[in-house]
This record gives C-alpha cells, structure tokens and sequence, in this order.
C-alpha cells in the first residue's frame, strides 16, 4: 500500500486536476440536466463523465508505468499507460454513442427545454472551467518539451508541440479541447434555439458534440496501439546518435534505435571501434556514452554493443526523411 502511494504521487498532475474539475463539472451538468432535460446538456453530460473517468484512469496508470522492473517483468512497466488509456478510450466511445443516439432522438422529435437561466450559467461555467483545465494542459505541453513560452505564445506553440507531449498530457489536452469547444457549441445551440423556436438545433450540437467525441477516441486508440507495440521515436533517435558521436573514440553507428514504452525510452545502438582500442579503452566509452545518454529526460535503459569499424559511414541523419 505504501508503494501505491508513492507510485500516485508520481502520476500525471494535469490528467489528475483535469479528473476533479471534469467531475465537478459533470455533477453539476448532470443536475441541470435532470431538471431541465435539456438534450445539449445531457450531450455535455456524458461528456463530462467521459472525460473524469478517462483521466483519473489515465492518472492512475502514469502512475503504476513508473513501477520498477520486478522478476516476473524485468522490462519494466513503461507501457502500462499505453493499455490504460487503451481501455480508457472505450468509455468516452460509449458516451460518444449515447450522445448521439439522444441527440438525433431529439432531431426527429424536437421539444422546448425548461430552465433555460440554468441551462447557460452551467455550460458557461463549465466552458469557463475547462478552459483553464485546458490551459494548464498547455503548460504542461511546454514542461515536458522543455519549451519556454509566455501568455497567449502558450496557447499556440502547445498546438506545434503536443506530439511531444507525454501519452497522458496529450490525452488531457485533445481531451479538454474538444471539451471546451463542445461547451461552447452546446451554449450557442441552447440560446440560439431559445431566440428561434429551432429547437432541433440542440440536438444537431449534441450529435456534433458526439462525433467530436469519437475522433478523440479514434485519435488516442491509434496513438496508444503503437505505444503498446513499441514505436520508434525518430528525433529522440537524432539526439541520441549525436550525443554518442561526440565521443572522440566513435568512429561511427551502425545501428541505432529508440522504442518509445509509455512515457520512457529504450535505447539500443552499436557503435563502430578502431580495432587497435583495448577493453578497458572500449569500457570506457562505453561508460561515457551512457553518462551522456543518462542525461536526457526519459531515458530508462540503454543498451550498448561495440563492433569493428567497418570504414563505411552509415551514421547520416540528414537522409531520414522523417526528420
């Protein structure tokens, strides 16, 4: 149990916040709701409960990825993240379909809701609310890609950086977009409907509300899938081949590979040796090498094999067209 704790500590701190606000805002949704019966509130009902449960799942499994290796699996727990937000993802699929199949029920049967007054002040404080949730998101997108940036700087370069976010950061972040952006649709449906007598228009947003809810699913599902094969990381792979060519003893890499496991790397290269070096002078680089690698952030296993210099230069990085 004093491991659970500890372990939670260490869990992704935006998926946690962005888990209470969204359970908060799902509550008080979820009583506008049943005394309104308004079908974009329902929409942003299921919305909500989608989201705090998918976060606090995703809290919980950053958390146990940090677990120590064990004997039974010496490999770690890296990818752990991976298979939660895997199992995540059903939940927000269900909720996208129910949301859906009440939205277009409200479309063939379109009814006036009660309790407008209500019905805006709760999505506009649930807007309000996940918009800073989504914020700090952002900011967490800048820390973890070592990123500086300032007020609304923020906001955009979040949008250039988020593939370099960490599995659960990037999951709060698409998460809370799609939030706040169905927030806002769901408001200006209820008050255009209001103002119009258009009153399927409620329905239109909840069956938008729904399919925006669906490409996060399919987003995250394809994202987490190759996590949990094991993906490759091209630019971490640039980064790590340059660290190991500054050694003055490397002649060059003939192989070269970064798995990404969940919010870790693994690293395997061989290097490429004049033959005349002795052990002790090959342990030595070795030893250097991983100093080197040990240094960037997220590397957890490094695994280093030396071989005879061939006299061919295969280290080009240049000619990766992914970079």
């Amino acid at each position: 149990m004093k491991e659970l704790f500890i372990l939670l500590k260490q869990g992704n701190k935006a998926a946690l916040t962005a888990g209470i606000v969204n359970a908060i805002i799902a509550t008080i949704r979820g009583i506008a709701f049943a005394l309104t019966g308004n079908v974009a509130m329902f929409a942003e009902t299921m919305h909500g409960i989608g989201d705090a449960a998918n976060q606090f799942f995703v809290y919980i499994g950053s958390a146990l990825s940090k677990k120590a290796p064990t004997e039974r699996f010496p490999s770690g727990f890296g990818r752990l993240v991976n298979l939660v937000l895997l199992g995540a993802v059903l939940i927000v699929g269900i909720m996208s379909y129910e949301t859906i199949k009440e939205g277009v029920h409200h479309i063939i049967h379109p009814t006036e809701s009660a309790g407008f007054a209500i019905v805006v002040s709760v999505l506009a404080i649930g807007v309000v609310l996940e918009s800073s949730v989504l914020y700090k998101a952002m900011k967490e997108i800048m820390h973890e890609t070592n990123s500086s940036a300032k007020g609304m700087q923020i906001i955009f370069k979040s949008f250039q950086l988020v593939g370099k976010a960490k599995p659960a950061t990037k999951l709060v972040f698409m998460e809370d977009l799609v939030a706040a952006g169905g927030g806002l649709l769901a408001l200006a449906a209820v008050i255009i409907s209001k103002y119009t007598g258009f009153h399927a228009l409620e329905g239109i947003a909840s069956v938008i509300i729904g399919i925006m809810m669906f490409f996060v699913v399919g987003k995250v599902f394809l994202d987490n899938a190759a996590g949990v094969i094991g993906e490759s990381d091209d630019e971490m792979e640039i980064q790590i081949g340059q660290l190991v060519m500054q050694d003055p003893l490397v002649k060059d890499i003939q192989e070269l590979v970064v798995i990404k496991e969940g919010e870790h790397f693994h690293v395997e290269v061989k290097v490429e040796l004049a033959p005349t070096l002795t052990i002790a002078e090959a342990d030595n680089v070795r030893l250097r090498i991983e100093a080197k690698i040990g240094q960037v952030e997220g590397i957890t296993d490094v695994i280093i094999e030396f071989v005879k210099d061939d006299g061919i230069l295969n280290w080009k990085p240049e000619e990766n067209p992914n970079i």
